[in-house]
């Protein structure tokens, strides 16, 4: 059996991070009507990005998918600090982002182990859920996970 691993992301591995989201985009646009072309050049967002995600720690956590060492997959937990209520003066909620394993990894539930690790991380945290804007082919393998339908959670679309 190869050796998988899911862990927190390391400083030294956000530009292969930064590579898997700048693939995410190129294959997500080539399943879009309207697909848009990337504003920059790669190695611009990667240095972007690196440089996003190390400013945005605090509020956005990084999970890794290791095979023998090699990045092949992400998923990140936005934290959000809730309103404090009477019954509980600390709240927080999560939302699963960007969530990607390498096309040719796919397929062999390794997806299911960063969810699952995204969503201890969150426990650990004391968060009281976890939520996640899916793609419509990603939505079975949140249902998969224990993700369900809300009749009371709406959003609005702003702008383009």
């Amino acid at each position: 059996m190869e050796e998988i691993e899911v862990r927190p992301a390391r400083d030294g591995e956000l530009a292969a991070v930064a590579g898997l989201r700048w693939q995410w985009f190129l294959e997500n646009q080539r399943h879009q009507e309207k697909p848009r072309t990337p504003e920059v050049g790669r190695d611009e967002f990667e240095h972007h990005f690196v440089r996003w995600a190390r400013e945005h720690a605090s509020a956005h956590r990084c999970l890794v998918l290791l095979r023998r060492g090699e990045v092949i997959g992400m998923a990140w937990l936005a934290i959000v600090p809730r309103v404090p209520a009477a019954g509980a003066l600390e709240r927080l909620s999560g939302d699963l982002q960007c969530v990607y394993v390498l096309p040719h990894e796919r397929n062999h539930g390794l997806g299911g182990r960063l969810i699952d690790a995204i969503e201890e991380l969150a426990r650990e945290l004391g968060m009281e859920r976890v939520t996640v804007h899916s793609s419509p082919r990603a939505v079975p393998a949140y249902v998969r996970q224990g993700f369900e339908n809300s009749p009371r959670l709406l959003h609005v679309l702003l702008g383009s």
